[in-house]
Order: C-alpha cells, then sequence, then structure tokens
C-alpha cells in the first residue's frame, strides 16, 4: 500500500460539481492499494497516519500526530501512485489493486483511522475527482507498507 500525506490548512473534493468531502486543519492521504496487499498493509498505513507527528506545538517544532492536534483525515484513493514508467511514455498500472481488493482495504483504513479517534471524510472510490487542497508548510510524506518486507 502507498500513501502520499500532506498536511493541509484545508481540502475538499468534488465529483460531477457537487462537493463530496470536506476537512479543514489535517491530513489529505492519497492512497493506492497494491495487488498484493492484505489487511495488515492498511492497519500499518492507518496506524502510520494516525501517529505521524508533523504538526507543530505550542513551541513550533513538529510533534502532534493528526489525532493530537484536533484534525481531520481525508482519504482518496489513488490508484495511479502505482503507476510504472519505466517503460515507454503510457504509465502501467498493473500493479493496482483490482477494486474487489482496493475498496476492502481502502474502506479498512477509513475504519482503522475512526478506530483511533480521527475523524476521516472520503473521496468517492473510482470517481473522477477535483481535489483541492492548501498544503500547509508544505509537508508531504510518502509511506509504502511493502517497504516493511
Amino acid at each position: 500500500m502507498r500513501a502520499v500525506v500532506q498536511r493541509v490548512e484545508v481540502a475538499s473534493v468534488e465529483v460531477d460539481g457537487n462537493v463530496v468531502a470536506q476537512i479543514g486543519r489535517g491530513l489529505v492521504v492519497l492512497l493506492a492499494v497494491h495487488r498484493a496487499d492484505s489487511e495488515s498493509d492498511a492497519d500499518y498505513i492507518a496506524e502510520k497516519v494516525a501517529g505521524l507527528r508533523i504538526f507543530a506545538d505550542a513551541e513550533g517544532k513538529m510533534n502532534l500526530s493528526v489525532r493530537e492536534a484536533e484534525g481531520s483525515v481525508m482519504i482518496v484513493s489513488q490508484f495511479t501512485l502505482y503507476g510504472d514508467v519505466r517503460r515507454g511514455r503510457r504509465p502501467s498500472f498493473i500493479e493496482a489493486a483490482q477494486p474487489d481488493l482496493a475498496i476492502p482495504l481502502y474502506e479498512r483504513v477509513c475504519a482503522r483511522l475512526a478506530d483511533q479517534g480521527v475523524p476521516v471524510a472520503r473521496g468517492v472510490f473510482g470517481a473522477m475527482m477535483k481535489v483541492s487542497l492548501v498544503n500547509d508548510g508544505p509537508v508531504t510524506i510518502q509511506m509504502d507498507s511493502s517497504r516493511l518486507y
């Protein structure tokens, strides 16, 4: 599972001209599920996102998690994070999971974050989405559960 995490001041997702999700201060997580991922990958990503200490404390140091900073998380499915451009000019997405695997694992990440007391907003899986955000910092972190093995 691959995630790009951005600390934001505000963010929203629009589908067909309608805002379907929005958050204030928090994190936007662009999330891709690999075809070999399992529930343990989803649990790892959720725990890392919830505990990632990238919000400023009273002294201005990045020392607080999204939960401690009383922020929210918006999860947006993003299979293109597994785009392989090593050959040719058109990306290959064969490493990305098909929806029958990807959707339950995406939902598991959302549920595990909520279980940890983090408010979760969601994009619409598989939809053409317009994601708007004001990156705070900017602070952008990448994580990949496959690097555990």
